[in-house]
């Protein structure tokens, strides 16, 4: 089953069709694959830069607080314990990353889930392009409305659509994106997907590389007769001419 949706203008009107490749529209959501690569995507974009101090890092409490026996006291070493106020903090967070590796694979296949996802609900949507000259956030607005597009959307663009950026860039229901950032988490955050025909994903886009094919090794052969001749086993009748002659000299 061929998926197709409408090739529109900035004015609502229709520009024919374009079908969309099955192996990136097309693909049965993976589930648990969408959570692991989203949840690698949100642990990466922490900063890690959390930080508290130990009981040797923290001033002060460089003298026994008090003497070790006739208070009636528990006796304490440094004021800088945990327990004390002003002290260190025990197992405190310290700064660490929090990447998480994930496959190129992985990534891909997330991306086509859910794009996937957005086509199976009919919520991909293709212009011809943004052909505004100027940036104007009150033509982008209507250009959305004109394609009865509510929600949150999602508008993919190329680097060359810098007044289009300038123009969705201040609608606060509008994320804007690169074509080489396309990601699953975006995809997933927004109710509409919005390409131009620039802008749509390819199959060379997002698919596993193909390994390059192992060239055969060509089989041994047998050495032919011509090239290395094998030497004649000597009998014993040329053995014994040969020590006649040694014993006459």
């Amino acid at each position: 089953m061929t998926l197709t949706v409408e090739r529109r203008f900035v004015t609502g009107e229709v520009d024919g069709t374009v079908d969309l490749d099955e192996t990136v529209f097309g693909v049965e959501a993976n589930i648990p694959l969408l959570h692991q690569v989203v949840t690698a995507q949100l642990a990466a974009a922490r900063a890690g830069t959390q930080s508290t101090k130990t009981r040797a890092e923290v001033s002060g409490g460089g003298k026994k607080p008090f003497k070790q026996k006739g208070t009636g006291r528990a006796r304490q070493g440094s004021e800088r314990a945990p327990h004390f106020t002003g002290g260190g903090v025990a197992l405190g967070p310290k700064p660490r990353s929090y990447r998480q590796r994930t496959p190129r694979k992985m990534v891909r296949l997330a991306l086509r889930c859910a794009l996937s996802d957005r086509a199976a609900q009919g919520r991909v949507a293709v212009v011809d392009r943004w052909p505004w000259e100027t940036p104007s956030t009150k033509e982008a607005r209507s250009a959305l409305t004109l394609l009865g597009l509510d929600g949150k959307v999602l508008v993919v663009l190329t680097r060359s659509d810098e007044a289009a950026y300038r123009s969705f860039r201040n609608l606060p229901e509008v994320q804007v994106i690169l074509d080489g950032e396309l990601n699953a988490y975006d995809v997933l955050c927004n109710d509409w997907i919005v390409f131009t025909a620039a802008t749509l994903p390819a199959p060379a886009d997002t698919s596993v590389p193909v390994a390059s094919p192992t060239v055969a090794k060509p089989a041994r052969t047998a050495p032919s007769a011509e090239a290395s001749p094998e030497p004649e086993p000597a009998t014993s009748q040329d053995t014994s001419q040969d020590a006649e002659e040694a014993g006459d000299e």
